[in-house]
């Protein structure tokens, strides 16, 4: 049986109330997605968090009250609670309580495949810990009186010993991250040595950037390219996947996938997932996708834009890709300025977005004529590969190629080209 959990939030702007709505929504969401049952909500509208309790005394009975009603031994507030805050709470409701950051820690440890993304997780969670190792009398004992090491309480002694361990396991997680991120770093250097441009998907959970990818993966991707974990689910991937995707004009480009945001995500995941997201910061274009069948889409975008902004992303363009116009009256596909409406699950809008890409990334281009002598063919081979030859001609110096190729292999082989 599905544990029954009590929903719990306090609005402290009242003008935010469309907000604050939105927010208890997704709240009900994250639950689901912990496998958790939703059996009733509790919110207050205050202008000042209580200290002790984060929602006032009178409500906090009636919270009492109402997890009696539903036998539930579970409450999840909607903010992140002081380690007093859930002591008080905990005694008073006489039942277990989490705060939204614990449940999307819980969500992203039960997500996590990768070593690093599982060393990512871990890390948050342990730093978000830190702070709150909480014990009571009986397992921690009082401190003792007098001085010296020998009379101290074993209180204080099991709870430096908790916070070493802690301490120390960050120590060894963060060496081991390290050397994930130091393969990362020259992982991008041999991609950046190939000259090959990135695009990069952002945006909201759920908002289908993997159902986005796969769908590219099909029309352009190589038949070996592995396919990315997708699921209408929040949090689907946690793990960066960078593809190679090629066009019918021999064009080529790496699409990257990454993790999604949400409201309030917790400072420690954001920081754990640095390393991660500078696959983001050094890309050539941001596609943000957006779930245009959510009324809270532009609400999504703006928080996205923030964490964008917080990572150190900027002078990146930005193709905004609204997906799920299946779902809406909207007219799919179309595209207006920046903006491309598409379905990735219908397969919708795939070329729209794909000739957007071309003209932001794939610009570096120049259409030549060039003269091979015979003696040369494997440059003929090579542009055959990497280029989209027009035509091709032979006479008695060589072979005649017509070619739109990188203006980079243009200067390379320049002493081939022939002015006209």
């Amino acid at each position: 049986m599905k544990r029954k959990v009590i929903l719990a939030g306090v609005n402290v702007n009242s003008n935010q109330q469309e907000n604050f709505k939105s927010s208890m929504e997704e709240l009900a969401n994250l639950a689901e997605a912990c496998d958790l049952e939703v059996a009733g909500a509790l919110t207050q509208n205050v202008k000042h968090i209580h200290k002790g309790y984060y929602m006032g005394p009178g409500k906090v009975e009636e919270l009492r009250m109402l997890i009696e009603h539903e036998d539930s031994e579970l409450v999840v507030f909607d903010d992140e609670l002081s380690p007093s805050q859930i002591r008080n709470l905990e005694e008073e409701l006489k039942c277990e309580v989490i705060d939204r950051t614990t449940l999307i820690l819980n969500i992203f440890a039960s997500r996590a495949k990768t070593r690093e993304a599982q060393l990512q997780v871990e890390m948050a969670r342990l730093k978000y810990l830190l702070p709150r190792l909480i014990g009571t009398r009986e397992d921690l004992g009082r401190q003792g009186g007098g001085s010296g090491l020998k009379n101290r309480g074993a209180g204080e002694t099991k709870l430096e010993l908790d916070r070493r361990k802690i301490e120390e396991k960050i120590s060894k997680l963060s060496t081991e991250l390290e050397q994930l991120t130091l393969q990362r770093k020259t992982q991008r250097k041999q991609r950046n040595k190939k000259d090959v441009p990135v695009a990069a998907l952002v945006g909201y959970t759920n908002a289908g950037k993997s159902t986005l990818m796969n769908a590219m993966l099909e029309k352009y991707g190589d038949k070996d390219e592995k396919l990315v974990f997708e699921k209408d689910m929040l949090f689907a991937t946690l793990e960066t996947a960078v593809r190679r995707l090629e066009l019918e004009n021999n064009r080529v480009f790496l699409l990257t996938d990454t993790v999604g945001f949400i409201h309030k995500l917790p400072h420690h995941l954001v920081r754990a997932f640095r390393s991660t997201l500078e696959e983001v910061t050094e890309a050539d274009l941001l596609i943000h996708v957006l779930d245009a069948s959510d009324p809270n889409h532009e609400q999504h975008k703006l928080l996205t834009e923030k964490v964008l902004h917080e990572i150190g992303v900027k002078d990146i363009p930005i193709i905004y890709a609204y997906n799920k116009v299946d779902l809406t009256d909207m007219v799919s596909p179309s595209v207006s300025n920046s903006r491309i409406y598409l379905s990735a699950k219908k397969r919708q809008g795939l070329e729209e977005l794909t000739n957007k890409i071309s003209t932001e990334i794939l610009n570096d281009y120049s259409q030549q004529k060039m003269l091979i002598p015979y003696t040369d063919g494997e440059i003929v081979s090579y542009f055959n590969n990497n280029a989209d030859v027009i035509s091709t001609e032979y006479d008695e110096k060589g072979t005649i190629l017509h070619v739109i190729c990188k203006n980079s292999d243009a200067e390379k082989y320049s002493q081939y080209v022939i002015q006209e």
